[in-house]
């Protein structure tokens, strides 16, 4: 098919040419899930449930850190007092099939991104198409770094605070399969997209949405909706909404950073 000039294209060409990017990104996302469908028992086993284990590594150096300051064996985990069941008829097959979508798309996101930037970039300059590389390396590295972040950070938090919550001693906590794969699956691509900040602050630069000013301006007002997305994300513990807190204000920062480069640069 021959390649059509971008500044010819009318606005159905324009749809067309996205149809095929969205869809080039599906087929990858479903590529990579179909291999993690395979491969449940890992999945399963050593990612979903790791931070059910007592000996997950976040569990062991809280516990390490506890007994480094003094506090003997405050921070350490002995047991995680909760059973998963399934209590619907497809749940684990629904879940099997919705985890490894979720994999898929994890693993594929570079290359989502770049159909994404391979759309867009026909409309920059030349000189502003040279940096795909780099976007797409960056924006790769610190969702990934995200996920990681949500993954080892945020989710077993939140699974030993709601794991070990209890109202009364009569009330056993028996979580649902699909439920407890929403918070594992949420904790990480949450945190994933929200480390996609600086990116998205250099975007709106460029285009003259935001700048260094209006960024320290709102300063404030970013720290409370940085705590109140803290606070959405991790269970309703001080301690843990700092913890999550503290990045997304560094990349807040970075971000401001970024955002003066881009209009040094443009001017």
């Amino acid at each position: 098919m021959n390649k059509i000039n971008p500044n010819e294209m009318s606005f159905l060409d324009h749809l067309e040419d996205l149809r095929w990017h969205i869809l080039r990104s599906i087929v990858a996302i479903l590529i990579v899930g179909m291999g993690a469908f395979i491969f449940k028992d890992f999945i399963f086993d050593n990612i979903i449930f790791g931070p059910k284990d007592i000996n997950f590594p976040t569990y062991r150096l809280l516990c390490n850190i506890s007994n480094i300051i003094g506090l003997n064996d405050s921070f350490c985990i002995t047991e995680m007092p909760f059973r998963i069941q399934s209590r619907t008829v497809s749940g684990q097959f629904s879940a099997h099939i919705w985890t490894s979508i979720a994999a898929g798309f994890v693993v594929s996101f570079p290359y989502v991104l770049y159909q994404f930037w391979s759309f867009i970039s026909p409309g920059l300059y030349q000189n502003e198409r040279k940096y795909a590389r780099g976007f797409i390396f960056i924006s790769s590295l610190l969702f990934f770094i995200g996920v990681l972040f949500g993954y080892y950070v945020v989710c077993p938090l939140s699974v030993n605070f709601l794991g070990n919550y209890s109202v009364s001693n009569e009330v056993f906590n028996d979580f649902d399969l699909n439920s407890y794969i929403g918070l594992v699956r949420a904790s990480v691509l949450a945190s994933g997209l929200i480390f996609e900040l600086p990116i998205i602050i250099y975007f709106l630069t460029k285009i003259g949405l935001v700048n260094p000013e209006i960024l320290r301006k709102y300063r404030k007002f970013a720290l409370v909706g940085v705590l109140i997305l803290a606070a959405v994300i991790t269970p309703p513990d001080v301690a843990s909404q700092i913890i999550v807190a503290i990045p997304i204000v560094i990349l807040y920062q970075i971000s401001i950073y970024i955002s003066g480069m881009v209009i040094k640069r443009n001017k």
